[in-house]
């Protein structure tokens, strides 16, 4: 009978090491070694604030009016409109650059597709990147010299008649 007891005393005591030893090891077996991209925009996202106004101009003409944020400064224009999970129709930014060289934009922790517009020291579209892919490290390159750049939501372009060759007034 004391064997007997023995026995399952041993019995007992493995299946408790046991179980022990599954608690710490199977959370490592389990855990996934790919590591994932965080794309959730921050829950202290900017908020657009009113810094100027932009008028697209067709044949020297006022067409449309928006509301910009102006990005002057090296820090405002590296950050742009990350961060943000949406803007108005009516908004954009607006980069002012100190002279007209070729620019390259990205997307880089940009979750809204954009239009953007290059242009010219004289303000005038030489060139518009429409629809651009949220995220996207790839580079939006102007298509020559431009010292200002006005971004707005994919399809503003489109939808507004905006095309190479119009101006902008600030």
């Amino acid at each position: 009978m004391k064997n007997r007891q023995s026995i399952i005393a041993y019995i007992l005591l493995g299946v408790f090491l046991l179980g022990g030893a599954a608690y710490y090891i199977v959370p490592f077996l389990t855990t996934s070694k790919v590591s994932t991209i965080n794309l959730a925009v921050p829950s202290d996202a900017p908020t657009f604030v009113k810094e100027g106004e932009v008028t697209f101009l067709k044949a020297g003409k006022a067409h449309i009016k928006i509301d910009v944020e102006i990005a002057e400064n090296e820090n405002e224009r590296a950050k742009g409109l990350m961060y943000r999970s949406s803007i108005p129709d009516s908004v954009g930014m607006l980069f002012i650059f100190d002279h007209p060289e070729p620019q390259s934009f990205w997307m880089h922790n940009t979750s809204i597709p954009l239009d953007i517009i290059y242009v010219d020291e004289h303000k005038k579209i030489i060139s518009i990147a429409a629809n651009t892919e949220p995220y996207s490290d790839e580079a939006v390159p102007s298509l020559g010299d431009a010292q200002y750049v006005v971004e707005v939501n994919a399809g503003f372009s489109e939808r507004n008649n905006i095309k190479t060759g119009d101006a902008i007034s600030f």
